[in-house]
């Protein structure tokens, strides 16, 4: 059978792991994703900025969450709040090497702790420029996982800051929904879920009263995990 040959000399050659992280972190009514300067083999076009998601190859003495964290860290500049694998996605093989498989995985920053190195910028959603099929793949599956787990953990508390307000949090959780969100029925839920506490301390909002700040309420037993029924909201 005339494939044979090729496919022994693909499977010989071996497959080519890389991974793409997504990091998201909130900005104003939208979420944003962290883009790199495209490597130079990448640029097409003088004059044009290209831009990437941050990705490399784990090393030989890496894990795929060590790697992870570390393409993180090298973009950022510390380690997200949240990095959890998102997906695979395979890839079309290039001359003389094997198939191509990309990790993705999916990062969550505090709003207001936004920091970066070597040039990376923060970009909406809605604004984010040109980039390959691979890592627009990479992007859509991020975005599938995180918005997957927000009525099965807690990750919301992932986008704020330690001290924050419950308009504050039901702001998160729209975004990461896509959706608004009833007020009093999500603080109904919320008060059933036993996910914040109460703290001492206010914030003035505007005009209004100061709002009370909450924070996290971790569960007391080490595997339970609690969400929020968004079914019960309006």
């Amino acid at each position: 059978m005339p494939d044979r040959p090729s496919s022994a000399r693909a499977a010989a050659r071996g497959v080519t792991v890389s991974l793409d992280v997504v990091l998201f972190t909130a900005r104003g009514s939208e979420l944003a994703v962290l883009l790199t300067p495209a490597a130079p083999s990448r640029t097409r076009g003088a004059g044009r900025d290209r831009w990437a998601l941050p990705s490399d190859a784990p090393r030989a003495d890496e894990s795929l969450d060590d790697a992870a964290e570390r393409i993180a860290r090298d973009a950022f500049g510390s380690a997200p709040s949240m990095l959890e694998q998102s997906g695979a996605i395979g890839g079309g093989r290039r001359h003389n090497e094997g198939p191509r498989v990309t990790i993705a995985y999916f990062g969550l920053v505090p709003e207001g702790t936004a920091s970066t190195k070597r040039g990376a910028s923060w970009f909406a959603m809605s604004e984010l420029p040109p980039l390959s099929q691979r890592q627009r793949e990479s992007v859509d599956a991020a975005v599938a996982a995180m918005r997957a787990r927000v009525d099965q953990q807690p990750i919301a508390f992932r986008l704020l800051p330690a001290a924050f307000t419950l308009s504050e949090l039901q702001a998160i959780y729209e975004l990461l929904l896509g959706r608004r969100l009833h007020k009093a029925s999500f603080r109904r839920s919320l008060h059933a879920s036993a996910l914040v506490e109460a703290t001492d301390e206010w914030r003035s909002e505007g005009r209004g009263r100061p709002a009370q700040l909450f924070r996290f309420a971790p569960p007391r037993r080490r595997r339970q995990r609690r969400g929020i029924r968004f079914d019960l909201l309006g």
